[in-house]
């Protein structure tokens, strides 16, 4: 064995830089960063090669001072702490001082700045080599420029496992985006083989901000997503979430930002989910770009080389915190908030009807015409069971039976306004419901519609009633670790707020005494194990909650009516009204869209009208 020895500084650079320089991409996140650290208004970012050849970044911030450049490609060395109590409340997106020195252990690096003391600014070069760099004059404004050359021309070996020069561009673009999105009050630039790619003007304002939102992510994901502005217990959530019929594949949009700097965390990951866990299709990821603020003293940022992953001080609040503002914003999407911002950008404004459209006209099959009379939608509960009052009543047979002759009739255009999802005009193949309202055509599929309706108010009605449980004649017993048992013993209220009894019965086991009457069929034991498991992991579970609505959710999806039932107009319109009123009516229990509006504009399209 070889005796101790240490390392010199050109080897300990290069051990760094394989944590910290990666590939071209890299290198640009950490000199974008120190930009932004610096107090930059604007950022250039100029590549060559896909990033092997040359990278140039320039920005207008503060600037160095000529004694401090040498320093500024050693080691550990920083401006951005001094003390421990600094590395405990983190507010910038660098700050181990180890960027510079690592890049430039692997490619000709050439920094020049000026930190406004005089006109012109000092420059410092180094090559791979001993950090002995010598201080040059050089003509630069206020702001510094860092040129990186030959990316990894003295480690050949780390430059075989760079991809092709159109790949590590990409990823050099996707970087550029991702800071894009992190800091709108920044402008920005990228220019690729001499071309300008992407040119981005500070974003002040909210509209100017979707504007650029809009240019990262596509218009599409903008049109598909509700703003969000949440503030409590000394947290801020704000950002877009896209609505659940605006799914993805993968998960490739996502854009999650804590105090500015851009995390892939498990908690977050894991609330985001169970926010959409009721709403969203089997299989699909949700879309989003979301930025949560806070008191830097309550997130570690200080637990991974390349500073994507954080610790937050308490899981548990910020968790609830995230799985709550998500899940109210995207149970209030309701048809109504939809078509609002349908109008605000619809190309071709409809003037909105004078009258009803006419419904007397229209004759279904095996049935009288019916004059449209809606009623009102106010429903009461009695014996446990819901009673929809001077409308039309929901069977068990999962059909709607026709409202009294003698309802009161509620006139919706008093003051000449339409309802959301408009006027029911026909039925489609027993399928469809076909609407006008002031954009142009609604379609909606009748039992993904009622089905929504119909577990919502299973849920309501569950909640108000309280969970029954039922005890065990024999109470199950379960093995489990200690740290199981402890999680289990704390947060015992968890469980028997959800119908649960469950009692420690030594260290390492569990008693399940009682269980809720709803998941008397289902695997206890492992829905135990895993609430556990979340439990440890993130501070809470909604897993119980998530079992018991699957259950409504079937239930739901056997009561309601089904295809090929013939409704009358009355009965239509009574579904789109109570759509209006129903949380979450935009998509069915399985995450599949409940109804779509096609404006006069694309119908005008479609047929060429105006052409």
């Amino acid at each position: 064995m070889n005796h101790i020895q240490k390392l010199s500084p050109r080897l300990a650079n290069q051990i760094a830089a394989g944590e910290v320089v990666e590939r071209p991409a890299s290198v640009i996140k950490e000199l974008v960063e120190n930009s932004v650290d610096a107090g930059a208004q604007q950022l250039d970012v100029e590549v060559e090669s896909g990033g092997t050849k040359l990278i140039r970044v320039r920005d207008n911030g503060k600037g160095i001072a000529k004694q401090d450049l040498p320093l500024a490609l050693s080691r550990h060395a920083t401006s951005k702490i001094l003390s421990l109590d600094d590395l405990e409340s983190v507010g910038t997106l660098g700050f181990r001082g180890e960027a510079l020195a690592s890049i430039s252990s692997v490619a000709r690096l050439k920094l020049t700045s000026n930190n406004g003391d005089s006109d012109s600014g000092w420059c410092v070069e180094a090559e791979g080599r001993d950090m002995d760099a010598v201080v040059t004059p050089a003509g630069h404004p206020r702001g510094t420029s860092v040129e990186v050359r030959d990316l990894f021309f003295n480690t050949p070996a780390r430059r075989k496992f760079l991809r092709t020069e159109k790949t590590e561009y990409s990823r050099i673009e996707d970087i550029i985006k991702r800071l894009a999105l992190s800091r709108f009050e920044l402008g920005f630039s990228l220019k690729n083989n001499g071309r300008v790619i992407h040119s981005w003007r500070p974003a002040h304002s909210q509209l100017e901000q979707e504007r650029r939102a809009a240019q990262i992510c596509g218009p599409v994901f903008m049109e598909n997503s509700v703003h969000v502005d949440i503030e409590r217990a000394g947290l801020r959530l704000w950002g877009w979430v896209a609505l659940p019929t605006f799914s993805r594949s993968q998960a490739d949009l996502q854009h999650f930002y804590v105090n500015g700097r851009a995390i892939r965390d498990r908690l977050v990951g894991h609330a985001i989910k169970q926010a959409y866990q009721d709403v969203l299709y089997h299989g699909r990821h949700p879309a989003f770009v979301l930025y949560l603020e806070l008191d830097p003293a309550n997130v570690d940022v200080n637990v991974h080389p390349t500073k994507h992953e954080v610790r937050f001080r308490d899981n548990r609040l910020v968790h609830d915190f995230l799985f709550r503002s998500l899940h109210k914003a995207l149970a209030d999407v309701r048809p109504a908030a939809v078509n609002s911002e349908l109008m605000a950008g619809e190309p071709a404004p409809v003037a909105p009807f004078d009258k009803p459209p006419e419904q007397g006209a229209l004759v279904l099959a095996g049935q009288k015409p019916v004059q449209f009379e809606y009623t009102s939608s106010a429903v009461a509960e009695s014996g446990g069971e819901y009673r929809p009052q001077a409308q039309p009543q929901y069977t068990s047979a999962g059909s709607y039976s026709a409202p009294s002759s003698q309802s009161q009739t509620v006139d919706f255009n008093q003051q000449g306004e339409v309802p959301p999802l408009g006027y029911a005009i026909a039925q489609l193949k027993g399928i469809y419901i076909l609407a006008e309202n002031e954009q142009g055509m609604v379609v909606v599929d009748m039992h993904a519609a009622h089905e929504r309706i119909t577990y919502e108010r299973m849920k309501t009605q569950q909640e108000q009633q309280k969970i029954q449980s039922q005890p065990l004649l024999v109470p199950q017993s379960m093995a489990v670790s200690e740290k199981e048992a402890d999680s289990a013993q704390e947060c015992n209220e968890v469980f028997t707020r959800l119908g649960f009894d469950i009692e420690r019965a030594g260290p390492e086991s569990l008693l399940i005494r009682q269980l809720p009457v709803i998941l008397n069929r289902a695997n206890v034991e492992q829905l135990v194990r895993d609430v556990l498991s979340d439990l440890i992991a993130f501070g809470s579970s909604e897993r119980i909650q998530h079992n018991i609505n699957e259950i409504l959710s079937t239930m739901a999806c056997h009561g309601s009516v089904r295809a090929n039932r013939k409704l009358n107009v009355a009965e239509m319109n009574a579904l789109l009204r109570d759509m209006e009123a129903t949380e979450r009516s935009g998509q069915c229990n399985h995450g599949r869209p409940t109804w779509s509006q096609l404006s006069l504009a694309q119908l005008d399209k479609l047929f060429m009208r105006g052409q």
